[in-house]
């Protein structure tokens, strides 16, 4: 009786419901745009440690952290958006990652020119 209930929320594509406006251009898209000292980046390299090294929209490349309250809800790999906050000291060289991006807020941000990449990066 389950199993029916769960295939009678599913639309054309197969997403549940919950997921169908990803994919919709019609809807509009709530995007979260950077605050103050917070800049956009893109995840170019992992180094360890809960590291990894970004290139922010402001030329510089910044060695970045999940922070312990993110840690566990923020799964993050190599060509991914985020949020960073540069750190107080050290502002050109270090960083922390607030919030990462999904597909369809990427689109939205290239849409209106917030985030410079290649056509290929993604």
């Amino acid at each position: 009786m389950a199993q029916f209930h769960r295939e009678q929320q599913m639309n054309e594509e197969g997403f549940g419901e919950n997921h169908s406006h990803e994919l919709n251009p019609c809807i509009p898209i709530r995007v979260k745009l950077p605050k103050g000292k917070e800049v956009i980046g893109i995840i170019t390299q992992r180094v360890g440690a809960g590291r990894m090294m970004i290139s922010c929209m402001d030329g510089k490349t910044r060695n970045c952290r999940v922070p312990g309250r993110l840690r566990r809800d923020l799964w993050l790999r190599e060509g991914d958006v985020v949020i960073v906050e540069p750190r107080e000291f050290e502002q050109d060289e270090k960083g922390d990652v607030l919030y990462k991006y999904s597909k369809s807020a990427i689109e939205k941000l290239k849409k209106d020119g917030l985030l410079k990449t290649s056509d290929s990066e993604f």
